[in-house]
């Protein structure tokens, strides 16, 4: 436990939001003032909470300072999207938004929402606008709060699907900002006069940093439980959710060069029944929010807290609140990451159809027309459309007779087997990156799918292409795309140089360690076409790639550090 008792001065952001007015500040006069494509610098804080970035189109930044002209600032949208669930008319609004105000393109998030990019300003009221006829909306979507829940959206467990998708939904609806800063802002509600404004969970300053939350149904650890601040693994017994096994202080957010800054996995602090699960993240939620360091933004995820701390100690701080004690931890596992490809059919007799997304991003090319297939299907989808934490898209509860028609609109769209990729690349993710975000330092979301070709000869060369390796790329250490539970992670270090990480496990419950510093392009392929090919010679039966990697001592098993 830290022991340095020394008062600092809190953050500038702690006090943009002190004095935000419930996080209004200005925000409303920035929309309507014409000289500039941008907000004021401060309220790009407070815009977060509501779902919302400012960036710029970095690939113009150097010829429009050479003309003299403010950067090409545009926005991004993020779509709250509890458990990944959407319907057929949600899929048509956001496609509809992407073409009329966006880049054309719609964004699937590696925490299953929608991300609509290049949006201008004066085209932001009407975007949220249209949203909300369709029950969309982007509160929380961003910034120090609960951010959008996750959970298993396999069709396949389905009577098992409902209740953790309910589950994820209420715990969004409970952790929610109630301030009515959003609805005066976007959807032009007056405010009532005379009305005193609180926040009962979060208090005037919200939370330290942001705070994720996931709900994992084994065998399946898609949504990366032990990423997350807050995580929920399902227990099954007689065919019957009993309840959830509790886990805490996940996060994968590094800088470069900073030793105290460090991915973590989180610990399983118990079990709870279905019943005491909101009690649970209430407590959980605001302890990070009384004790979550607001001196140091890069030290104040909940993974500091219970390090500096404690994990005995956050833990009895948590069961003095809610008022009742975690009971032991009951026994899981876990065997996979990756989603259910092509068709499959649930116990309700209906299909499901699991469409690959590369990076999650839905575009129409001259020879690859995605996203007009997608529209085609939404126009007589009878089910709903489910995003994945793999940034995949799942079609789901289609009907008998509705099968048919789909299978047609796939096959002229040429998307009837775009599901049959090789194994490395069914598993890997990659985050927007450039041109658009302000943090990146390298290429991802555009480059990793040049880099899986070379690759990719050398699995087929040792007859590997069908296994399953997982592979995730982010353009900076923040971990958008969770590259640190990868078997192979690349992580931007400067324009075209990346950190080679390598060791995690597959299934998620270990993070990988640190190979190489500042590889190129050709000394990636170089080094993994080496280590593949000795993979393929020496492994041994079912060990995975991660795993032979630790065998053959090219990187130890990760060590959580001891930060005391």
């Amino acid at each position: 436990m830290s022991t340095d008792n020394t008062v600092k001065p809190v953050t500038k952001v702690e006090e943009i939001k002190v004095k935000s007015n419930f996080l209004r500040g200005t925000i409303a006069q920035g929309l309507d003032d014409p000289s500039t494509g941008a907000i004021a610098e401060d309220d790009t804080n407070l815009l977060k909470f509501h779902g919302m970035y400012q960036q710029d189109d970095r690939d113009l930044r150097i010829e429009r300072k050479r003309q003299n002209i403010e950067k090409a600032f545009i926005f991004m949208i993020r779509v709250r999207v509890p458990g990944g669930v959407s319907t057929s008319e949600q899929w048509l609004m956001m496609d509809e938004l992407s073409e009329t105000y966006g880049n054309k393109t719609i964004k699937l998030s590696t925490r299953q929402a929608y991300q609509l990019h290049g949006l201008i300003k004066k085209d932001l009221r009407k975007t949220i606008q249209k949203m909300h006829s369709k029950l969309m909306d982007s509160i929380a979507a961003c910034g120090d709060v609960n951010r959008n829940v996750m959970c298993n959206p396999d069709p396949e467990q389905s009577e098992h699907h409902q209740e953790i998708f309910q589950l994820s939904k209420s715990i969004s609806e409970h952790l929610l900002p109630k301030s009515k800063a959003y609805y005066e802002i976007w959807l032009e509600q007056e405010k009532v006069v005379g009305t005193e404004e609180f926040e009962p969970l979060y208090g005037q300053t919200y939370l330290p940093r942001k705070f994720k939350i996931g709900v994992a149904l084994p065998p399946s650890n898609d949504v990366d439980i032990f990423s997350q601040d807050l995580g929920y693994i399902a227990i099954i017994e007689n065919n019957k959710i009993i309840g959830y096994n509790v886990t805490v202080g996940g996060g994968l957010g590094t800088s470069h060069g900073q030793a105290d800054t460090y991915p973590r996995l989180a610990d399983v602090i118990g079990f709870v029944t279905p019943d005491q699960v909101l009690k649970a993240a209430e407590g959980i939620m605001t302890t990070q929010r009384d004790f979550g360091d607001r001196t140091s933004r890069k030290h104040a995820r909940l993974k500091y807290t219970i390090d500096d701390r404690g994990i005995e100690w956050f833990k009895n701080e948590v069961e003095n609140r809610i008022g009742f004690k975690f009971q032991p931890a009951k026994p899981f596992a876990f065997d996979r990451i990756a989603d259910r490809y092509g068709w499959n059919k649930g116990i309700d007799g209906k299909w499901s159809l699991t469409l690959f997304i590369q990076n999650g991003r839905v575009k129409d090319t001259t020879d690859y027309p995605m996203k007009t297939a997608l529209r085609e299907i939404a126009k007589i989808h009878d089910g709903d459309f489910r995003l994945t934490a793999s940034q995949n898209l799942i079609v789901a509860k289609i009907s008998e007779s509705n099968r048919p028609q789909i299978e047609a609109i796939l096959q002229s769209h040429k998307m009837d087997r775009c599901w049959e990729q090789s194994g490395l690349r069914l598993n890997s993710l990659a985050c927007v990156a450039l041109p658009t975000c302000g943090l990146s330092l390298a290429e991802s979301e555009r480059y990793l799918p040049d880099l899986l070709k070379e690759i990719e000869k050398t699995l087929e060369e040792c007859g590997l292409q069908e296994d399953a390796i997982s592979i995730r790329m982010t353009g900076c250490p923040n971990g958008c795309a969770r590259p640190y539970l990868a078997e192979i992670g690349l992580i931007g270090r400067a324009p075209g140089k990346y950190n080679l990480y390598l060791g995690a496990k597959y299934d998620g419950s270990r993070l990988n360690s640190l190979y190489k510093e500042s590889l190129k392009h050709d000394e990636i392929v170089a080094e993994l076409s080496g280590i593949i090919r000795r993979y393929a010679k020496e492994r041994t039966e079912k060990e995975t790639f991660g795993d032979f990697c630790i065998r053959a001592e090219y990187v130890k098993p990760f060590q959580r550090a001891t930060h005391a």
